[in-house]
């Protein structure tokens, strides 16, 4: 570490769509003592959870609650820190939304990267009017990692949450952008020393932290690791390979999935709606406010009937506005089997592996909101998943002698994992995680290859923060470190030079400038070839990424490709500073591209004639992000 004052905690944080996580490991205390296992805590976390009432909680609920300036007195808002919070922020926001929701701010990670809309925008609550107060979905971003850092700061004053190394964990399927965003929001809190790590990998981090040295009992060398997460708002896998490196186990981070909006929060409300239709068949209607209202009483039947074996029905009341409009509050219930039903079916199908999601009829118009998942079925796009990356650890395998036994079956196309690891609040259910270790282990069966064995040991809902946390230790050189970089390839958009043709725009082509793999600190530099990018007029930048094409170094340039092969990233709108030339102007520039410590990829490009001069290069960086 270069801080001028060693950090003494490692401090790992869960930034959850519904749930938010603290832990901390002391530095000073494991470097001391290395004959046992180091201690990782979790920071019980102050909130309010219901008016004038303050509970320490191991979650933060991921929510905000904007109300009305005479809907609450200031007495009853005080937190340790302060007596006026600027924000609602934790239980009582997820309490005073369930019966209010127009003013409720949820899913603010989701929005996050959105790359359809400005994430600096402020527009939560979505569809709320005009007088409820409204925020960015970076600005509730920060709200969250604000209460995180002032607990922090109130139970450690010595140590702020400032000056300890940090590390936050995000989606594997983040985009630059997305990633940019978050140390963005991290940054305006002052956290200096930031790391972005993958949740995927974090759960990872905390099985080997619970398993010791045991965890090489748990795999073998040729082992394929699937790593399954779905929390509240999203579904991400990612693939960890486990080869050897001079006799000793090593675990490669192989292959990650798209960002799959589908999660607790769509199952919740697919309870709701059937709740909807049970009381439609007693001739009782509901408004789409009281749908919204009723989903956080879903949840938290959906949580005893899956997770309590004794209950087998639980009430629901649901709101009414008056009695004018149905008669007093409504009541009815949700059962075992209707839940079952609901979920194991609609979500976790019982499927062939090469069956993949269907994407529904679109409509042409539709209302701003976060691109969700169009096929609710978990298993289908799992099955597309592997299927995608078949071949994602042969690189790494490649280097190695492996016994026959483990090696790939070649006769079905898709990667066979021999290990499963869970994450996430939503497989806790033993009911949802034995079927969908049964659907996976069907379709090995089907291959001719062995079960998957399910890894254990790992605590899904403190899993990731513990791992993020015990992942700082692992730097600094204590146990063994998951080989990642880049989740995916990267490419710009470069416009062919060709001759005006009426009605048509000039075809672009694809210059590779970040390899997958692309460890932090690492720059690469896209060819010797020169290109011209104009400066002090708007312009526009278009990028793709690819987690398929691991093969393609810096410089190629793709001039066709596959349906699926590249995805299109949010396209950059800017204007370049001309530095001292003409507007307009048509500069030869060198592109170099560079991944941060943090884990954010940078674009810069140089002046290619200010290379050879003694002065400093033009340089003119071009951030992956979406700003106004």
């Amino acid at each position: 570490m270069n801080h001028e004052k060693s950090a003494r905690y490692s401090v790992g944080i869960d930034l959850g769509t519904t749930h938010c996580v603290v832990s901390y490991l002391d530095q000073i205390k494991a470097a001391e003592d290395t004959s046992t296992a180091v201690e990782v805590s979790v920071l019980p976390i102050p909130q309010l959870t219901q008016p004038g009432v303050v509970e320490e909680k191991k979650q933060l609920p991921s929510f905000i609650y904007r109300a009305h300036e005479a809907e609450l007195n200031p007495g009853e808002l005080t937190l340790p820190w302060h007596t006026e919070p600027k924000a609602l922020t934790g239980a009582i926001a997820r309490q005073l939304g369930s019966k209010t929701p127009i003013r409720l701010v949820s899913s603010a990670k989701s929005w996050l990267c959105h790359g359809g809309i400005d994430r600096h925008e402020a527009f939560l609550p979505m569809g709320s009017p005009a007088e409820v107060a409204k925020i960015s979905p970076l600005n509730a971003t920060v709200e969250y990692l604000s209460h995180l850092r002032q607990a922090w700061d109130h139970k450690f004053p010595d140590n702020l949450l400032s000056e300890q190394d940090v590390t936050i964990t995000i989606p594997a399927s983040f985009d630059p952008a997305a990633r940019e965003l978050t140390a963005e929001a991290a940054s305006q809190l002052n956290l200096k020393h930031l790391t972005l790590l993958e949740e995927p990998q974090a759960a990872v981090y905390n099985w080997i932290k619970a398993c010791g040295d045991n965890w090489r009992e748990q795999v073998s060398l040729g082992d394929i690791i699937l790593v399954i997460d779905i929390g509240g708002g999203t579904c991400d896998l990612s693939l960890i390979a486990v080869s050897e490196d001079e006799g000793n186990l090593t675990l490669n981070r192989v292959a990650v999935g798209d960002h799959i909006l589908l999660g607790g929060d769509n199952m919740d409300l697919a309870l709701a709606y059937r709740v909807k239709a049970k009381l439609a068949a007693e001739g009782k209607e509901l408004q789409p406010w009281q749908i919204q209202a009723i989903v956080q009483a879903c949840r938290d039947a959906k949580e005893q009937l899956l997770l309590e074996n004794d209950i087998n029905e639980v009430a629901i009341a649901i709101p009414s506005r008056g009695s004018k409009l149905l008669g007093g509050t409504l009541r009815t219930s949700l059962t075992r089997n209707e839940v079952n039903e609901t979920l194991v079916e609609g979500f976790f199908p019982q499927i062939n592996i090469d069956e993949h999601p269907v994407a529904a009829r679109r409509s042409a118009l539709s209302q701003k909101g976060l691109p969700y998942a169009q096929d609710p079925a978990i298993s289908r796009h799992l099955a597309a998943f592997l299927s995608k990356q078949a071949d994602a650890a042969n690189d790494v395998f490649s280097r190695v002698t492996i016994n026959s036994s483990t090696t790939q079956n070649e006769a079905a196309p898709f990667i066979k994992p021999s290990a499963i690891l869970f994450n996430g609040g939503v497989l806790k259910s033993p009911v949802l995680a034995e079927r969908l270790l049964s659907i996976i282990n069907q379709w090995l069966e089907g291959a001719d290859t062995n079960k998957a064995r399910l890894l254990s040991d790992s605590d899904l809902d403190l899993g990731v923060a513990i791992g993020a946390s015990y992942f700082g230790h692992v730097k600094q050189g204590n146990g063994v470190r998951i080989r990642g970089g880049l989740a995916s390839t990267y490419y710009v958009g470069i416009e062919s030079a060709m001759p005006a043709i009426p009605g048509m725009e000039p075809p672009i082509e694809a210059l590779c400038i970040a390899p997958f793999g692309m460890e932090e600190g690492a720059e690469a530099k896209a060819s010797e070839a020169e290109f011209g990018l104009v400066v002090g007029e708007p312009v526009h930048f278009r990028f793709f990424g690819s987690n398929t094409r691991r093969h393609d170094e810096a410089g190629v340039q793709l001039d066709h490709w596959q349906e699926g092969e590249l995805d299109e990233l949010p396209e950059l709108q800017v204007t370049l500073s001309t530095e001292g030339r003409q507007a307009g102007e048509v500069v030869p520039v060198n592109l170099v591209a560079k991944v941060t410590e943090i884990g954010t990829l940078k674009l810069e490009a140089i002046a290619a004639n200010s290379l050879d001069k003694d002065e400093e290069a033009e340089r003119w960086q071009i951030e992956l992000d979406v700003r106004d």
